[in-house]
């Protein structure tokens, strides 16, 4: 019969507790886990944010080595532990959950066992032996949470927006192909959901791939807020516990780590109070979110139907839409794309709420900040590659409906105010609308204007302004 293997005791100043056999954390995440259950969702299932906090880790641990605070034994075994976090070797001990008291304490925590542990087991020592690595002592040697859980939230968030930059730039590029292809397919613009003028198919999708550019444009913006960070700040700026050169030797670490540019802020006590940033970043996602949320609510307009809707664009057929009506096919796509908006929306909220509530030299609640900033980032960024890959990618038209309403369109009426002058115009377009005739039919009876002139009057380019624009250009 085989013995199972036997809970470690560890202890704090609030007493002992046994830790589970093969856990790397110890007893402050044990009680953590005790204390923190609300959303029953680990750190671990923000991976970025686990490799920001081994990057933050190894940074400190090498600045501490260079600059005498730790021997060469300790430091080496502790990097290589640091290295296995960065490399999500050990995502499945990072286990506090996303909602925590304690401004990220259990977090940071959580990363100094798991790291003590792992250290200790490379050199041949069992699980708890902090004698001869400590979790405090050692891993988090001139640091505090306070600067330690800021930079290596900003890290996860440089990292997730490396993401849904991809999942953005994917988005535009797909509208940018479908304006190609639908560049001259005619159609009727639309204002307040009444006919407008003549535009095209590829003009409507080009607006769309050029609002996606101007929201990569914002999220570049919002990574160079991102790179500023409080490392070497400790407790609440000042640098307390930790040597002057220790900021300059921490930052300069992290750059080479991580291949960012990260730089250090000028006023610590100012950045380890401040969440400026995260409100910024979350406008952003908002604001994309936003204009996402209205590209597949013109979609779903669009494709409207099959019969008894404006049936312009026809959507891919992703599954069974109806549990009751055969047949029925629903816009599914832009729908759960709908939902992602709504929820980053709910985020930005929270967001705000919470860098409010920050008080004095410390902001309490980054820990919800960070988590709904990152799952917010993370759903778009599939949501976005969803709705490119498979909705905007196998959108067709409905070519003999477009050019049949297009034909019927009064708004082209409005190219001929300049030679007709409003008051005909207008009166013309009455006329169309009872049912008197077509537009060209009735300008034609009015004498004003010559055949060859309407015909180039109202040819369908030129009433989509193609001939004073060029074909839109690729997205970059």
């Amino acid at each position: 019969m085989v013995t199972p293997p036997r809970a470690r005791v560890e202890q704090d100043f609030l007493g002992e507790k046994a830790i589970p056999p093969g856990a790397y954390w110890g007893v402050h995440t044990a009680r953590a886990l005790e204390n923190f259950t609300a959303s029953g969702t680990p750190i671990s299932v923000h991976p970025t944010l686990v490799a920001g906090l081994g990057s933050v880790k190894l940074a400190a641990v090498r600045a501490n080595m260079e600059l005498g605070l730790l021997d060469p034994l300790r430091a080496n075994a502790i990097e290589r532990a640091c290295q296995d976090v960065r490399q999500g070797a050990l995502d499945d001990q990072f286990v506090v959950d996303v909602l925590q008291g304690g401004a990220g304490t259990s977090t940071n925590m959580n990363a100094n066992e798991v790291i003590a542990n792992r250290a200790l087991e490379l050199l041949g020592l069992p699980a708890g032996s902090y004698d001869e690595v400590h979790p405090l002592d050692h891993v988090n040697r001139s640091q505090s949470t306070n600067d330690v859980y800021p930079t290596a939230l900003r890290l996860g968030l440089l990292g997730a927006l490396d993401g849904l930059s991809a999942s953005v730039h994917l988005l535009a590029e797909a509208c940018e192909a479908k304006s190609r292809q639908f560049w001259s397919v005619p159609k009727v613009g639309r204002t307040q959901l009444q006919d407008a003028v003549p535009m095209t198919v590829g003009q409507e999708f080009a607006a769309w791939a050029a609002t996606l550019v101007e929201e990569q444009a914002r999220i570049v913006d919002s990574r160079a807020l991102l790179r500023e960070i409080n490392l070497g700040a400790t407790a609440i700026g000042t640098g307390i516990t930790a040597p002057p050169e220790y900021r300059e030797s921490v930052c300069r670490h992290l750059c080479d780590i991580t291949g960012r540019p990260m730089v250090g802020a000028s006023n610590l006590v100012e950045a380890t109070s401040d969440t400026g940033v995260f409100v910024q970043l979350s406008g952003v996602l908002k604001r994309t979110a936003v204009k996402v949320s209205k590209i597949c609510n013109d979609l779903r307009l669009l494709s409207s139907g099959p019969q008894a809707g404006l049936g312009e664009l026809r959507l891919p057929a992703r599954q069974a839409g109806s549990s009751i009506m055969p047949g029925k096919v629903n816009p599914v796509i832009p729908e759960m794309v709908n939902q992602v908006a709504f929820s980053v929306i709910g985020n930005d909220v929270t967001v705000t709420m919470a860098a409010e509530a920050g008080q004095l030299q410390l902001n309490a609640f980054e820990p919800v900040i960070g988590h709904n900033l990152l799952q917010g980032i993370a759903w778009m960024t599939t949501a976005f590659r969803t709705l490119a890959e498979l909705c905007i990618d196998g959108v067709e038209v409905n070519l003999e409906h477009l050019q049949a309403s297009t034909a019927r369109s009064v708004g082209i009426v409005t190219a001929l105010t300049p030679h007709l002058g409003y008051a005909a115009a207008a009166d013309i377009a009455k006329a169309a609308l009872a049912g008197e005739g077509r537009v060209r039919e009735l300008v034609m009876a009015t004498g004003l204007v010559e055949a060859d002139q309407l015909d180039v009057l109202l040819h369908p380019e030129r009433l989509a302004g193609l001939t004073l624009s060029t074909p839109p250009p690729t997205v970059g």
